[in-house]
Parts: C-alpha cells; sequence; structure tokens
C-alpha cells in the first residue's frame, strides 16, 4: 500500500514576498493550508460536502512547523507534494514538500483534528473519531494504480 500523494502547482506572486524579493515565510504556511484541502478534494472530500456529510465543525490546525532550505522568489513556478503521513483516532498529520524545479525548497508539517460541535457546554469543539471510510480514501493499493 501507498499513500494518496496531490500535486499542486503554485505561481509565486509579488505579494507573496517581502522587501527583498523572497516568500516572506508566513505565504508558505497559507499555501500548505491549501495544499491540504486541494489532497481532501483529490480523495473525493471536498470541505464543505466532508462537513456535511459527517457533521463536523472541520479540521483545524493544531501544530505547525515548516523546514526551510532555499528560498523562492517572485515569479517562480513551484510544485507542492502533499500527503498524510499518520492518522491517529482523532488527528492526523500532513506533510508537504514544495519543490522548485528538482529542488527540495521547503518541507512543511501540519497536525489537524477532525472536530465536532461539542455539546458538554464547556467548549465550543471537541476532537471525533476519524471514520476509517475517511482513512481508507487516502490509501492506494499499489498494483491496481500502477
Amino acid at each position: 500500500m501507498t499513500v494518496l500523494t496531490n500535486r499542486r502547482e503554485i505561481q509565486i506572486e509579488f505579494g507573496d514576498c517581502d522587501p527583498g524579493g523572497i516568500v516572506y515565510f508566513p505565504r508558505y504556511f497559507e499555501y500548505f493550508d491549501a495544499c491540504t484541502n486541494a489532497l481532501f478534494e483529490r480523495a473525493g472530500l471536498p470541505k464543505r460536502d466532508m462537513i456535511a456529510r459527517y457533521g463536523i465543525a472541520g479540521i483545524p490546525m493544531v501544530e505547525c512547523r515548516a523546514r526551510f532550505i532555499v528560498s523562492s522568489q517572485y515569479g517562480e513556478k513551484v510544485m507542492v507534494e502533499s500527503c498524510v503521513s499518520e492518522w491517529g483516532r482523532s488527528s492526523f498529520s500532513v506533510q508537504h514538500k514544495l519543490f522548485r524545479g528538482d529542488v527540495l525548497a521547503v518541507e512543511g508539517f501540519e497536525k489537524r483534528v477532525w472536530v465536532g460541535h461539542a455539546t458538554d457546554g464547556r467548549s465550543r469543539f471537541k476532537g471525533r473519531a476519524i471514520p476509517q471510510e475517511v482513512k481508507d480514501r487516502f490509501a492506494i493499493n499499489s498494483a491496481t494504480h500502477a
């Protein structure tokens, strides 16, 4: 078994950059958030449909980090490869690799939680178990998808 990976090309815009002409680091986290949404869409789970179908409030990020290796600049096209690297009971981790050509420029890591509206009155949201059918959409049988 291999895991579903999504690839998304991003054009670096002038507004993504700092005065030095390189991508301002918070923009990478915006790219990664959009790439997580695209990954779920590729798995057949657009966010709007997923929220309605499973009665969840969303999949908020609770942890994120990045490793910056090579800077990106205005006008460049980069490719982001994203996959779910780990599933928990109510949380999951997403790994992003941003490439400039063949060069790995940035690695991003997110931890997200599958949450619903809390009913206990103490909080607004509460983690819920991720349905197995959701997890199954991210597993690819390499023999049938060669």
